[in-house]
């Protein structure tokens, strides 16, 4: 890994739950670690109540656009987490990979999107005190 190890979260949308995902590992790692995200059908936004519940948090990811899944990306960051987007996310070989079922967002109200952010945020403490002690 580099000094500064990047982490790249997919979902089929990147809408929902990679969005959250990078939020809290930009808020929780500040600039230790790249947080990134993308999708291998990216929706049009964020989705609204996403966004609402991590401002909830004090996170703000209203200014995130979803991307689209590319090669170079996925084969330049040090960790892939895939959420639940079974075969719609491809395995690169030879990358720390992990796949972390979570309850899609999509079409849920804040209240429903609440308790998937508050596991993601579990998820990615996790994840943050493992990348840690490895560098």
């Amino acid at each position: 890994m580099s000094d500064k190890p990047s982490v790249l979260f997919v979902c089929v949308h990147n809408a929902g739950r990679s969005q959250m995902a990078a939020g809290w590992l930009r808020h929780l790692a500040g600039d230790t670690i790249e947080a990134r995200s993308a999708g291998s059908a990216p929706a049009g936004t964020v989705n609204p109540a996403a966004v609402e519940a991590m401002r909830e948090v004090g996170i703000d990811i209203a200014d995130q656009t979803p991307r689209l899944l590319e090669y170079a990306t996925a084969e330049s960051s040090d960790v892939i987490v895939t959420m639940g987007c079974g075969d719609a996310c491809p395995v690169f070989p030879g990358k720390r990979y992990e796949d972390w079922k979570l309850e899609d967002p999509a079409g849920k109200g804040v209240e429903a999107v609440r308790p998937i952010r508050d596991e993601i945020r579990t998820r990615v403490e996790k994840l943050l005190t493992e990348l840690r002690a490895t560098t």
